[in-house]
């Protein structure tokens, strides 16, 4: 029987390498370039690469402090308890 509770996107992405997973992660960084939502960014990032730390990593390589921090700071306050320990 197919669990529907499972996230089969996680899955798919662990099979992965962690060049495929840098690599989507800066696609998703140019995706957040061009409008997608800084909360799926930071989501998407931790999904595709396992763990908040390591999603942290590789956003850091593909964003630079200033423009995380200005990400952050245009959010609420809620939002942005949830965006900083990946962020920032």
């Amino acid at each position: 029987m197919f669990d529907t509770n499972s996230d089969l996107g996680a899955a798919l992405f662990m099979s992965w390498t962690d060049e495929q997973r840098r690599d989507e992660i800066g696609r998703l960084v140019e995706g957040y370039r061009n409008g997608v939502p800084v909360g799926i960014l930071c989501k998407m990032a931790e999904t595709i690469a396992g763990s908040p730390e390591q999603a942290r990593e590789h956003l850091a390589t593909f964003m630079s402090l200033e423009e995380r921090q200005a990400a952050v700071a245009r959010e609420t306050a809620a939002m942005r308890l949830l965006l900083e320990p990946i962020l920032l």
